[in-house]
């Protein structure tokens, strides 16, 4: 399933011996529901850092009649998710995990497409990014309910903020692509 987090890909994904450690806190959650969140978490960091590195190279690559209007939409989608980035990467401390952060440890766990090497025109690079952040959209909204299911009300809430944005960026996205 998906949304399954898978747990040996995430492991091995983390450098060092902090990819396993829980820090001590005194946070009132459990601490099983804190490693099930602080494992939801680090997925749904490495798909957010991987579609801001996806987004920031259509804002690089982007090349026609619309550049100017693509280039600076992509920029400002990116500098978003980099916002989200950070803020899912400190709520896995808040709850003492160890956000695998890093690019490498993102490529590795993401679950995205890989970006297509050929789009260059500001169509191609639309379509492909619809398709990854209606992935990342659909995502979020399953992590939401697990966060939720979870008593996690806190981690529910920031993947709610995540989704909002994600879906208003995909009806830009898609707009201009629509008649």
């Amino acid at each position: 399933m998906a949304d399954k987090i898978d747990m040996a890909r995430l492991k091995s994904s983390q450098i060092g011996n902090g990819a396993s450690t829980l820090f001590d806190t005194h946070n009132d959650l459990s601490l099983e529901t804190r490693r099930e969140m602080i494992a939801l978490l680090n997925q749904q960091l490495a798909d957010t850092f991987d579609l801001m590195s996806q987004t920031k190279q259509a804002h690089w690559n982007v090349k026609g009649p619309q550049f100017i209007a693509l280039h600076e939409m992509f920029d400002n989608f990116a500098e978003g998710l980099e916002g989200f980035v950070d803020e899912i990467a400190e709520r896995i401390t808040a709850l003492g995990g160890y956000a695998a952060g890093t690019v490498r440890m993102a490529a590795q766990a993401s679950t995205l497409l890989d970006y297509p090497t050929d789009a260059v025109n500001g169509t191609d690079h639309v379509r492909a990014l619809i398709e990854r952040y209606a992935a990342l959209a659909a995502s979020t909204r399953r992590a939401i309910d697990r966060a939720d299911a979870a008593g996690d009300k806190d981690t529910a809430d920031l993947f709610t903020q995540v989704s909002r944005d994600l879906d208003k960026w995909l009806w830009f996205l898609e707009a201009h692509v629509q008649a």
